[in-house]
């Protein structure tokens, strides 16, 4: 589903931040990207969201090369990911309920189709109390649980994940993990990033390791 080859990143006039990545990404998979503070996780995922384009090597995903693809183009493969950024990106002006419907929103769905979808998923991240909250009465923990239900509400095929869990309780933490399991499993493709080997050690799957921009070890 996705192929890194000797893919280079830098930005500016700088040095690369990452360099020689070469790996793949299987459909229906489950892995994790860890490493030190500054290794390239978050450019990575940028990258894997098409945010940023490499600065040498060859990206394909879903089949595209990703360097000959038109803006347009680029958006609409953009829509076949789900990402939960480390600042979370709610919007201040919508309700909680709101900013995890907004997928459906952009898809120009009627709200009828979508409001027990939303309302259910909210419930089960513990925010059934909260819907009609703005973001900026809810607490780190909250605004977390509502970025990534609005990450997976419309079942992406990939999900990439920033450090979802770093902001809740261990238990909680583990809660949202069972979510993303259970997304992979019904076929959606997880790239989760953390610092947090005791989670990563509950679960077989693959472990992207980044050193100095480098991919130190595929296990």
């Amino acid at each position: 589903m996705i192929r890194f080859e000797n893919v280079g990143l830098r930005y500016g006039v700088g040095g690369e931040v990452l360099r020689d990545l070469t790996f793949r990404v299987e459909p229906n998979s489950l892995q994790f990207l860890t490493g030190p503070s500054g290794a390239g996780k978050t450019s990575l995922l940028r990258l894997l969201f098409l945010s940023l384009k490499p600065t040498r090597g060859l990206i394909t995903m879903f089949g595209h090369d990703v360097a000959t693809l038109t803006k347009d183009a680029l958006a609409a493969l953009r829509r076949r990911v789900g990402l939960v950024f480390q600042d979370f990106r709610l919007l201040d002006h919508l309700t909680t309920y709101e900013n995890v419907a907004l997928p459906f929103r952009v898809q120009g769905r009627n709200e009828a189709s979508y409001r027990r979808e939303v309302i259910e998923l909210l419930r089960w991240v513990g925010l059934g109390e909260r819907m009609a909250a703005l973001p900026p009465v809810l607490s780190g923990g909250e605004k977390q649980r509502a970025a990534i239900a609005r990450a997976v509400i419309a079942q992406p095929q990939l999900l990439l994940a920033d450090e979802p869990t770093g902001n809740v309780d261990p238990a909680l933490g583990r809660r949202l993990l069972r979510l993303f399991v259970e997304l992979n499993k019904s076929g959606t493709s997880v790239i989760i990033a953390t610092h947090d080997i005791a989670l990563m050690d509950q679960y077989d799957a693959r472990r992207l390791v980044l050193h100095e921009g480098r991919l130190h070890d595929y296990d």
